[in-house]
């Protein structure tokens, strides 16, 4: 071997990256030579040399594209180790190996005619094969478990989204403004090359749906926060609106994937998902908490017909609709979501509008379960006060040191994203609790000084914390901080008079 800025070195690395596409089954031996071309073109090569590359089963391609970014940023190819401009490249350089659109539309449908889990089970493995969901940072991710009276609780501290360096920060805001692609989720994201501003996606693929008679299309998330964590967008970029079509949408989904839940965001600022301005859902194969919820109350009403409906023992405030025939739950559905849409009850601070501005909603999830179709409407409101600017069933201030964000559809299910300062800050806490007498000592933590109130409160709740126990506690006991975020967000609280208030909602159907 050469020395590393030598050509021998960078034509042995282009090899190993072709036979990780051949063993992956990303291209056939057909193939080769062209894709080999179209790495030397990507990297500005004229030439290569022979090289053999035999017998080793690449599983991952990680190390030889860090091989390659290396050999890169020395000759100039590549014009800067910030993470943002590697992303660009690998992306690129990835997709040099990624099959056509067609054959993987192909490929899916093949085995969709066969069984519809082989289909996804196939496509979720190219999107992980391609580098598109990038495991090697998802593994970072800190993720536990917290028991509660609803069940366990997921907790994840994400790390999977490098943070980026002030320069590349400051290099996007001096770019002029693109159109294109409209936003991050529009299929013409699909072989897009990227820019400082947008990510690449040379290597992303994404599959043709009809919802609704309508065209839509399947993706998995870059970051995965659980199993096999899809994205069904919608064909035309148009803003996000929860309505009887939705759960139309929905129910096409679940029927033509059963193996699979999808939900939808509500469609409100403070209680919506962080892109309003693009219809879509998200799924996958995962079982979360309210899944597994019970119905502790069961409702009959004239208007409902056909399915069973049901208040879930759950932090917020949760209706399930079950049926065997889908367009008996989404009338329920829908007669069930006009109602709430104007109701009010300010006996529990509930008002549906302000000046006309609507503030209920609904985050829609749905289902199969034993052979039947399930809908859990999540009754959503939006209204803030002076007492609470963030929002009124929003996480309070006094949880924001954890947990300030917008609660979108994954956290309604049970699954905190955290974000990843956490993983910082609750290692430096240990000390703390650990060692009560330096308590005050966290004031001079510019970082910390916002956990102080919570540090005091597991104090007094714990007589002494050994080494061996406190990460543990920790862990726990910010599971239990989440549980309080969800009931923040609950419109009929877990007491007496909020369950009697959600009585009065459904005795009024």
């Amino acid at each position: 071997m050469k020395e590393w800025g030598g050509r021998v070195n960078i034509s042995y690395e282009i090899e190993r990256l072709i036979q990780y596409g051949l063993y992956k089954g990303l291209i056939n031996e057909y193939d080769v030579i062209y894709t080999r071309n179209r790495i030397l073109e990507f990297l500005n090569l004229n030439e290569i040399d022979e090289v053999r590359v035999e017998g080793e089963k690449l599983e991952s391609s990680k190390p030889i594209l860090e091989n390659i970014m290396s050999w890169a940023l020395r000759n100039g190819v590549l014009v800067s180790e910030d993470i943002t401009y590697k992303d660009l490249f690998d992306a690129r350089l990835m997709a040099c190996i990624t099959p056509k659109p067609s054959e993987v539309i192909n490929k899916f449908n093949e085995l969709y005619d066969i069984d519809r889990a082989l289909a996804t089970d196939y496509y979720y493995n190219l999107s992980k094969n391609t580098n598109y969901i990038r495991i090697d940072r998802i593994e970072q991710d800190l993720k536990w478990t917290t028991s509660t009276p609803y069940g366990c609780l997921d907790i994840t501290i994400n790390l999977s989204k490098p943070e980026k360096d002030p320069k590349a920060i400051a290099a996007a805001k001096t770019i002029s403004s693109f159109i294109y692609p409209k936003c991050l989720l529009c299929k013409e994201n699909e072989g897009y090359a990227g820019r400082i501003n947008h990510p690449g996606r040379g290597n992303h693929r994404i599959i043709p749906l009809t919802l609704k008679q309508e065209s839509w299309y399947f993706q998995y998330s870059p970051y995965s926060y659980y199993n096999e964590h899809c994205i069904v967008l919608k064909g035309k970029h148009e803003p996000m609106r929860i309505s009887k079509e939705t759960f139309k949408r929905l129910m096409d989904f679940v029927e033509q994937f059963p193996h699979y839940f999808i939900g939808s965001n509500a469609d409100l600022p403070i209680v919506g998902g962080s892109i309003l301005s693009h219809d879509h859902f998200q799924g996958g194969k995962y079982e979360f908490a309210m899944a597994n919820a019970e119905i502790e109350k069961n409702f009959t009403t004239e208007g409902i017909l056909g399915v069973t409906v049901g208040r879930v023992k759950w932090p917020m405030s949760v209706i399930r609709i079950e049926g065997k025939d889908k367009n008996d739950v989404v009338k329920a559905a829908e007669y069930i979501r006009e109602k709430w849409d104007n109701y009010s009850d300010e006996a529990v601070g509930l008002i549906s509008q302000s000046n006309g501005i609507p503030h209920n909603t609904v985050t829609p999830i749905a289902r199969m379960k034993n052979k039947k179709f399930q809908m859990d409407l999540t009754l959503r409101n939006n209204r803030t006060s002076e007492e609470y600017p963030d929002g009124i069933f929003h996480p309070h201030r006094e949880l924001h040191h954890i947990k300030k964000e917008n609660i979108g559809l994954i956290e309604v299910m049970g699954l905190a994203v955290l974000p990843a300062r956490l993983n910082r800050e609750l290692k430096k806490l240990e000390k703390y609790l650990i060692d009560r007498d330096k308590i005050d000592e966290i004031d001079k933590d510019e970082e910390l000084i916002k956990h102080r109130s919570w540090c005091i409160e597991l104090l007094n709740k714990y007589s002494s914390i050994c080494p061996s126990d406190v990460d543990g506690i920790i862990k726990r006991e910010v599971g239990l901080v989440f549980l309080k975020v969800l009931e923040d967000c609950g419109v009929f609280k877990r007491n007496e008079k909020g369950e009697a208030a959600f009585d009065r909602f459904m005795n009024s159907l």
